[in-house]
């Protein structure tokens, strides 16, 4: 993968080669399930660290429930249980028999009780809420899980929608329900700014319609965006529960005039989908473009200085260097190894998106300059090594910015207003995109919608496109009154 060779970047296999090769993750021998490399791995252990400075300084504190789930449990909650039901990975025996000629299951072995993998973690946590609240001394409980997660998916997509994926879950536990919708709110505004300002992706935050709300939620919020190919993907969502957990479940405390009333709850998440994200993205056909603030390695020193005596000098140049480097928090690398050559290296760290190639030259060094390359515009420039610390840290910084700037014009360049049924139908087929059209609220017209266009609705959007007139209008399909455009598109 590499400009020689400039394949259609804006595919779902060039997606899929992309991953592989950069050694991000790969496919296991077990269908919707994937290995993650150890540079794959980084790049979400940036996420899950900045993330989680974000959710321990608002209050939520760590916890690991188990992966097993007793079915007893999962049934207790009917809309929960029928959401998951096609999802589900059962646990049925305990032990395998083993002879000389083959390994069977002991049919003997057969649990009383099954248990279910878990597909989300509502019932088990909900489970200890009933052990843990008596009192409104005891709320709230703000509580995050990180965990792997099972839901077998009919139709995998490799990062995208994965039987196996690393989860994080947010579980709260309110006293009242305008405290538990604002949390839930709240939730979401964090990931906005999270996803917007660390992974470098706009997003579009309103909340789902009933069909395709979370199963259990009253009220599912969600941030959507738009990938290269113009289908779109859920980032992260936050949903209001209500009480239908604290009524299945039967928790209750008592409040301060000592009468027992039943809790309000949130849950909410991302997931390592958001590294599918990004690499979706801002990617293009020399390989990966990481944003600076998740890149595991901001900056690489590359030397192509051949003779000894001019490696010791350079040797001493990149020690400086790392000080500055190391004193800045930044995390860089310095390649020198002999095997490989400069043109080598520089293609491995294109195809694995670094931000910012530090090289540097017998001929440079004698003229006190170095060359810096970035890659997210491939633009090379030469500095005075004087001039370097500050160079990097503003130039780090307008990469984060500048890549956001690229995705908003992607996502802009996706978005369209339209009308007429039969070209909405067109547009999709044809474009992709997000589609803001108009719908008169009925499950019969969405549900009829998608069965032509294969498309969803996907966000009824917190602020929509302002029309020429007002936010009245017809539906798209049924031409019954609408009273906001929604969004529609074809997603992962």
């Amino acid at each position: 993968m590499n400009g020689k060779n400039k394949t259609n970047y804006l595919s779902y296999k060039w997606f899929n080669d992309l991953i592989c090769k950069s050694n991000v993750a790969e496919r296991s021998q077990i269908r919707g399930c994937l290995i993650f490399k150890p540079y794959g791995l980084d790049i979400w252990n940036q996420i899950k660290n900045k993330l989680n400075y974000l959710l321990i300084k608002t209050g939520h504190e760590n916890y690991y429930f188990p992966l097993l789930i007793p079915l007893t449990s999962l049934k207790k909650e009917y809309n929960h249980i029928q959401g998951f039901s096609q999802e589900c990975a059962i646990v049925t025996h305990r032990r395998l028999k083993v002879t000389n000629k083959a390994i069977l299951i002991d049919r003997h072995s057969k649990l009383k009780h099954e248990l279910i993998i878990r597909p989300t973690s509502e019932a088990i946590i909900w489970n200890s809420f009933k052990k843990w609240i008596n009192s409104y001394r005891d709320l709230p409980i703000l509580l995050n899980q990180w965990s792997n997660i099972i839901r077998w998916e009919m139709r995998p997509r490799l990062l995208l929608r994965n039987s196996e994926f690393i989860l994080q879950e947010g579980h709260t536990v309110h006293s009242s329900k305008q405290e538990a919708l604002s949390h839930s709110i709240k939730m979401l505004n964090l990931y906005k700014y999270f996803i917007e300002n660390i992974i470098s992706i706009p997003v579009i935050k309103g909340k789902k319609t009933p069909t395709e709300q979370f199963a259990g939620a009253k009220t599912t919020y969600c941030l959507e965006s738009v990938l290269l190919d113009g289908k779109a993907l859920q980032m992260a969502t936050a949903h209001f529960l209500g009480q239908n957990f604290a009524q299945s479940f039967d928790v209750k405390y008592l409040n301060q005039k000592g009468i027992y009333e039943r809790p309000w709850g949130t849950s909410w998440g991302i997931s390592t989908r958001l590294i599918g994200a990004l690499v979706f993205t801002h990617s293009d056909e020399y390989g990966l473009i990481l944003p600076p603030q998740i890149a595991p390695i901001q900056i690489v020193i590359i030397s192509i200085i051949t003779k000894r005596e001019d490696n010791k000098i350079m040797d001493k140049l990149v020690n400086k260097i790392g000080v500055f480097l190391k004193t800045n928090h930044l995390r860089f690398v310095y390649d020198n190894r002999k095997q490989y050559t400069p043109g080598w290296k520089f293609n491995e760290y294109d195809l694995k998106g670094v931000p910012v190639r530090i090289t540097i030259g017998k001929k440079e060094l004698q003229q006190g300059l170095i060359e810096i390359f970035r890659r997210d515009k491939r633009k090379k420039t030469h500095i005075k090594i004087i001039n370097l610390h500050k160079t990097l840290i503003n130039l780090l910084n307008n990469i984060q910015t500048q890549m956001f700037l690229k995705a908003l014009g992607l996502k802009n360049q996706y978005t369209q207003t339209i009308d007429d049924y039969n070209q909405l139908k067109h547009k999709l087929k044809s474009k992709g995109g997000l589609i803001y059209s108009h719908w008169d609220g009925s499950q019969e017209s969405e549900k009829k919608i998608k069965e032509d266009t294969s498309a969803s609705i996907i966000c009824i959007p917190s602020t929509t496109i302002k029309s020429k007139t007002s936010h009245l209008g017809h539906c798209i399909y049924s031409h019954k009154l609408s009273k906001q455009r929604v969004i529609f598109a074809k997603c992962y």
